[in-house]
């Protein structure tokens, strides 16, 4: 802050780029299966309020998830070159601020959801412990990756429950889909920082998958696109949707092109190329609805 108490535009900067408010990968890869499950409870026409309290929950609860891994990681990050210039580690934000920006943005989650039913405020308390104990996984465990899956998908359960739709096996196979899709793009993420992370005792599948990692990632895909079409062929979704899906299929062999070296930068390609399936199987999906609404 300023004199004046008044927050400076370069502190405000620096809680943009801790919130990765400059990066909004985070935003899409969360928003898209919200998308999917929001369509496919509501037979293609979501209620606007629960759509609208989704989009701002997925923004908000990004930005939480991204402050609370950064004050997580704060004694490594420095020794990470991708990381090294995070606001934590060069001194803009403090670490008690860092954790105030957190609670703040858990308030304003809690607000938004307070909006939609009981049972809805009920199935947010899962999605909060899963977001918030990720970031410390992995100094336990080298499947940080399924947690974050696990946190990350929450929002399809979370959807059927606020369109007041039961729990079905069709919402746990699209759950698990997206689950698979995002160990397998976080763990070309993980690709990243292999080898900062094997310095510094950081856990992730990158390294428990050792050479068989290009092989995981391609098996993971796979188990996506085969959840995904067998939930296609039980909600009988048209061909606006099989198109997506054989869009998706050359996407991701792009995406074993570009990690088949294993090239640091190449990987992050491929990491963030991800933004593009999500967005592809959401139109398949909001096409099948449109012509047949």
């Amino acid at each position: 802050m300023d004199h004046s108490g008044q927050l400076s535009p370069t502190k405000l900067h620096a809680y943009w780029r801790l919130m990765r408010a400059d990066k909004p990968i985070g935003i899409y890869l969360l928003l898209w299966p919200c998308i999917w499950a929001l369509w496919i409870a509501s037979t293609g026409t979501p209620d606007l309020h629960i759509l609208m309290v989704f989009v701002l929950g997925v923004i908000v609860m990004r930005s939480a998830g991204c402050v609370i891994n950064d004050y997580a990681d704060r004694k490594i990050d420095g020794l990470v070159e991708r990381s090294s210039t995070r606001p934590l580690i060069t001194g803009e934000i403090t670490e008690k601020e860092a954790l105030g920006l957190f609670f703040i943005l858990l308030f304003f989650a809690l607000i938004l959801v307070l909006t939609l039913s009981w049972q809805t405020v009920l199935m947010s308390v899962g999605g909060l412990i899963l977001a918030t104990i990720y970031p410390f996984m992995k100094r336990y465990t080298h499947l940080p990756q399924v947690i974050l899956g696990a946190a990350f998908s929450w929002s399809i359960p979370m959807a059927f429950v606020a369109t007041g739709q039961p729990l079905s096996w069709v919402v746990w196979a699209l759950y698990f889909a997206n689950l698979a899709w995002t160990v397998a793009y976080d763990t070309q993420y993980a690709m990243v920082d292999k080898n900062d992370d094997m310095k510094v005792g950081v856990k992730s599948t990158a390294i428990l998958f050792g050479q068989y990692d290009k092989l995981s990632i391609l098996l993971l895909q796979i188990l996506t696109l085969v959840l995904l079409t067998t939930v296609a062929l039980w909600l009988k979704l048209s061909l606006p949707f099989y198109l997506a899906l054989v869009i998706s299929v050359g996407l991701f062999s792009y995406q074993q092109m570009l990690i088949k070296d294993r090239d640091r930068g190449l990987c992050f390609k491929a990491f963030l190329h991800n933004h593009y399936v999500g967005l592809v199987l959401a139109l398949g999906i909001i096409g099948h609805y449109s012509i047949h609404s």
